[in-house]
């Protein structure tokens, strides 16, 4: 098994739609550089703006 880490030891981001921090998931580990959305409810509205 791997090391576990901390939540808070792992790298964030801020979301392109939504504004708000998220954190790195094992599932985006191949491309966290192309990762810009916390959700795909966030990729989706990417146009839109939130108020």
């Amino acid at each position: 098994m791997g090391r576990m880490r901390k939540k808070a030891d792992l790298p964030t981001k801020t979301c392109a739609a939504c504004g708000l921090p998220f954190t790195w998931r094992k599932k985006w580990e191949r491309d966290w550089d192309e990762v810009k959305f916390c959700s795909e409810r966030c990729r989706r509205s990417k146009g839109e703006k939130a108020s």
